[in-house]
């Protein structure tokens, strides 16, 4: 007896309504043809200049004493928008912000931010600063990007953010497989870091 289906044929899912069903993302990937798992990611790093991290760590110490980070688009605007303006402008490419696709009824909407490159990055910011269950909809937007873009890249990478936290994720495009990373990145603290992966990822 096959258990009755999380996401419902005939209906529309947006994004954002991923966030919002109540179960694990094991399951509602299953359901996508997807498989799950999570382990320590070695993501690709680049370092350069210091004087331009210093820059950085300035202007987000500088947005987080002055912006309370109550909504989610104080969150982007203060914190997120920031760092990956400044990850484009190392990298020499675009940022794409709230950039729409769809590719069916199930899997279509709008992502955050996404870096093409060649690379295909995609950052989201968390609704509710909840960062499990924005996680499950990162995943989503995975998958759908994966069917939305045309070219040869093995891996696509994500990450969903709070603005303060940061958790990457890569999807293995020929396994069909999400790997959540075990690591949470904190703002500022581990901001070097965090952008020398960002930048990393468009560069690798």
């Amino acid at each position: 007896m096959s258990r009755p289906r999380i996401i419902q044929p005939g209906q529309s899912y947006t994004f954002s309504k991923y966030f919002e069903l109540p179960f694990s993302p094991e399951d509602i990937l299953a359901e996508l043809g997807c498989s799950y798992k999570r382990e320590r990611l070695q993501l690709p790093k680049t370092e350069f200049l210091p004087e331009i991290i210093a820059e950085l760590h300035r202007v987000i110490e500088r947005n987080l004493r002055r912006v309370k980070l109550l909504s989610e688009d104080a969150r982007k605007q203060a914190i997120i928008a920031p760092i990956l303006l400044e990850v484009c402008e190392i990298a020499q490419t675009q940022l794409n912000i709230e950039y729409p696709i769809s590719v069916s009824d199930q899997l279509k909407g709008s992502l955050d931010y996404y870096i093409d490159k060649g690379k295909g990055l995609l950052v989201i910011e968390a609704k509710q600063a909840d960062i499990s269950r924005g996680f499950t909809q990162l995943a989503v937007e995975l998958i759908t990007l994966d069917q939305w873009i045309n070219s040869e890249l093995p891996v696509l990478y994500g990450a969903v953010s709070t603005g303060e936290d940061w958790r990457f994720a890569i999807y293995n495009r020929q396994e069909k497989q999400i790997t959540e990373d075990l690591k949470l990145y904190r703002v500022p603290e581990e901001l070097t870091e965090l952008t020398h992966i960002l930048v990393g990822i468009l560069s690798n």
